[in-house]
Formats: structure tokens, sequence, C-alpha cells
């Protein structure tokens, strides 16, 4: 679980440095995903999930970006990433 929680917290630190506002909310049956409001980038994450649960949603929106390639990442964040955009 601790190893989950650190990779959360990298992904939603990854997240913000490429230019998104993270925010966790209640969201129902929904797991979140990306949105724009107001012209800003937002990934909204059901805070009623586990936290694996709610790094899956923000993985599969971040391997998405091309960006992510230019940023550093832990070798467990990188290797989810890689698994997001099927690249094994």
């Amino acid at each position: 679980m601790a190893n989950t929680l650190g990779l959360l917290e990298e992904a939603m630190q990854l997240a913000r440095d490429l230019g998104y506002r993270v925010r966790e909310e209640a969201l129902g049956d929904l797991p979140g995903g990306m949105c724009i409001v107001a012209g800003v980038r937002q990934i909204l994450l059901n805070a009623d999930l586990s936290a694996s649960d709610r790094l899956a949603a923000l993985v599969e929106v971040l391997a998405a970006d091309p960006a992510v390639a230019q940023e550093p990442v832990s070798r467990p964040l990188d290797t989810r990433l890689r698994g997001a955009r099927g690249g094994g």
C-alpha cells in the first residue's frame, strides 16, 4: 500500500508539472478522467476509490499525454505508464 500511495503522489506531482490541475472528488460510479474547465486541463479522480484505482485512472490520462516522455519519472511509474500505453 505504501508503494501505491507513493506512486499516486508521484503521478499527481507529474500531472501538476505538466500543467494539469488534479482534483479528488466523490464522483459516484465514475473513476474520473481528464477534462478542460475554463481553459484549464484538469484530472478528476474519484475520492471514494482505493489508492490503486485512483492511480490507475491517473496513469491512464498521463500515458496519453506525449509530454510525459520529456519528464523524469521513477522506474515503477515508468513501467505503469508504458503498460497503459500498451508498451509492456
